[in-house]
């Protein structure tokens, strides 16, 4: 599986999935043109989650479906630098299909 990093850097953001650059999957949605952001609920963070279940699932649709709350459950909580496992989204993404 999968390890996503977010860092906090002097020249910006950077956020990797196994080492390289994790693009913003615009062609699934758009929901900002501002790339990615995290630490609070809005349309960056929102881009972000999404990204995250594009590469994760494989599911552009269920990507969508379940950006939102995996924004405001996981994105908006994360730290300034983070790591997210593959283990870690699975547990998150049962989380919120429960409910």
């Amino acid at each position: 599986m999968a390890t996503f990093e977010g860092l906090r850097t002097i020249d910006g953001l950077k956020v990797t999935v196994d080492g390289r650059s994790l693009p913003e999957h615009y062609e699934v949605k758009q929901f900002t043109k501002y790339g990615f952001e995290w630490t609070y609920e809005g349309d960056s963070p929102q881009q972000l989650a999404l990204a995250i279940l594009v590469e994760h699932t494989g599911d552009p649709s269920k990507a969508i479906r379940l950006s939102g709350p995996f924004m405001k459950s996981v994105v908006a909580n994360l730290d300034n630098d983070w790591t997210l496992t593959g283990a870690e989204i699975d547990t998150a993404l049962q989380s919120i299909e429960a409910h």
